[in-house]
């Protein structure tokens, strides 16, 4: 594609209102904010090592985990593009233990991990930016009970993958879309206005390492995937490296599956239902995926917390089915 025909996103929802919900121009505003937020983002990571982001700040987390410099910047940078915009109410993000309230008068709440996998910045493996806006059904100054939820209530789920290359990927739930980011004029235009993913795949995602603290049922799917055919060649490929959004993106492309499951030391799981687990779910339905906690549909969870865990399975139909088979 030519950059005389890039396909801006205000093209796109433009050409295209019926897939952006019932107030196109306003999610056109979320989404030109997350862009907004993340091209400086994208610039920094690009420039690790060469500015002083690497590493830890010196801080935990709500969640007891150690925040790294550029999870504070990119969380300051979505705060003041979001509070920009005007829309927002509230934002809910893994590194505020509160809720953080940009105006009374929003229509609109923001949950979000601004930084998804930011250890992996120090060894060059890819990161991203996860999002999921909610309408408000209450006025007035937010509370943080607004935010629990069904997941099944988003209205605009995305992630931006921070990679070879800087994808924005996002659902309203009319399909899939996809924009990548063009460095020399700085926007992001279209690449994939519907992405679907296989029904089948062969790639298996999980952190072996917890192997011997997970359920029987969990164990077996594993040595499942590593049986050999009547040829003696592997059935399946493992694939895991620890960034949520890149091993997620890879398997919605590719077809294949997920799993974060409860852990004897994290019996409610590890990742985050509001703001991680969500908004990957939404997409990976709209995609054609499926996503459940284990054992039900995941977008039926009412939040109870904003940092409320859960355990996680996503991915392929097919490779979804077999998995769940083997749990009791």
């Amino acid at each position: 594609m030519s950059k005389e025909n890039l396909v801006l996103l205000k093209q796109f929802v433009a050409e295209n209102p019926s897939l952006h919900g019932e107030d196109p121009q306003a999610i056109l505003a979320i989404l030109n904010a997350v862009e907004k937020a993340s091209i400086p983002v994208h610039n920094t990571i690009n420039r690790a090592g060469l500015v002083d982001i690497l590493g830890a700040a010196g801080s935990e987390n709500i969640q007891g985990e150690q925040v790294q410099k550029l999870d504070l910047y990119a969380n300051d940078q979505f705060i003041d593009a979001l509070k920009e915009c005007g829309l927002i109410a509230a934002i809910a993000s893994e590194e505020d233990e509160e809720i953080i309230t940009l105006n009374n008068t929003g229509e609109y709440l923001f949950a979000t991990d601004p930084l998804d996998g930011s250890s992996n910045i120090d060894v060059n493996i890819s990161v991203g930016t996860i999002f999921s806006v909610f309408k408000r059904t209450e006025k007035g100054a937010p509370k943080a009970e607004e935010f629990n939820r069904y997941g099944y209530e988003q209205i605009l789920a995305g992630y931006v993958l921070y990679g070879t290359s800087t994808v924005l990927v996002y659902t309203c739930g009319n399909g899939v879309h996809a924009f990548t980011f063009d460095a020399k004029p700085e926007v992001f235009a279209l690449s994939n206005a519907a992405i679907k993913t296989p029904e089948a795949g062969n790639i298996f995602s999980i952190n072996e390492g917890n192997y011997n603290s997970v359920e029987k049922g969990i164990q077996d799917y594993v040595t499942y995937c590593k049986e050999l055919n009547s040829d003696g060649k592997r059935t399946h490929t493992a694939r895991f490296m620890g960034s949520l959004v890149a091993d997620f993106h890879r398997n919605m492309l590719k077809g294949g599956i997920f799993i974060y499951p409860a852990t004897a030391d994290a019996p409610k799981g590890r990742l985050r239902l509001l703001y991680e687990c969500n908004p990957i779910a939404m997409i990976a339905e709209q995609a054609g995926g499926v996503a459940t906690w284990g054992k039900e549909r995941l977008l039926d969870i009412k939040a109870h917390d904003i940092h409320q865990r859960t355990p996680f399975f996503i991915g392929s139909k097919e490779m979804m089915k077999k998995a769940l088979s083997f749990l009791s």
